[in-house]
């Protein structure tokens, strides 16, 4: 067996291995080598950008981010809310419970939960950012032309895709069509469920806005 910490040079400690073998038997292969992907591409952009691991960012915090950002779309992580919120509570008491103190699994939060939050992650730490920029690189491709020749291939060949868009779609639809609350309005689930015809309609805008008070001029 290859030994992938050994050879991506990961964070090795006891917890991003426990993190690593959660994120493996929680979910599919596919969404777990998507989430490998998301780290070595969340840090390979890092250093792009000249933000050295361990120095410029707690590297042990963007593995667990990165790795355990999709817990939300696991049966584990399968909850009332938005898939994000949910992976983010999953990942945080996981962290949490083996010993991460609680500015660090605050951050582990809020990197899973805003790892979809295009126009607002960027803006905050390097572990937030950087776990969203790894995830944007892999599924819809944005920054992947920043990336470091060679990582892509690498990491694909270590954690191939094994399925269209590494299977994510259909776990979201699957999950709002068991569950519409957890597509709220103006979310990533709402739109992919607006796509795929499932959950309820959309409200329009204007029309929320003159419900909420009727009479009111």
């Amino acid at each position: 067996m290859p030994d992938h910490f050994a050879d991506f040079s990961l964070p090795d400690t006891g917890l991003t291995r426990k993190a690593y073998d959660l994120v493996f038997a929680a979910g599919s292969a596919a969404l777990a080598n998507h989430s490998v992907r998301t780290y070595l591409f969340g840090r390979a952009l890092g250093e792009a950008r000249g933000l050295r691991p361990g120095a410029d960012y707690d590297d042990e915090v963007l593995f667990l981010a990165s790795v355990l950002h999709d817990m939300g779309l696991t049966e584990r992580g399968d909850g009332r809310q938005r898939f994000e919120v949910d992976g983010a509570d999953v990942a945080a008491e996981f962290v949490s419970g083996n010993g991460l103190d609680a500015e660090r699994t605050r951050v582990v939060w809020a990197a899973v939960a805003l790892h979809t939050s295009r126009g607002i992650a960027h803006r905050m730490g390097p572990e937030i950012a950087l776990t969203h920029a790894g995830t944007s690189a892999d599924i819809a491709g944005p920054g992947a032309r920043a990336l470091p020749g060679g990582i892509a291939e690498r990491a694909h060949a270590a954690f191939p895709r094994l399925a269209p868009g590494c299977g994510l779609t259909e776990i979201i639809v699957g999950q709002i069509a068991r569950n519409p609350a957890k597509a709220p309005f103006g979310s990533l689930p709402a739109e992919i469920a607006r796509q795929h015809g499932v959950g309820d309609p959309a409200p329009e805008w204007a029309a929320l806005v003159a419900a909420a008070w009727p009479g009111v001029r």
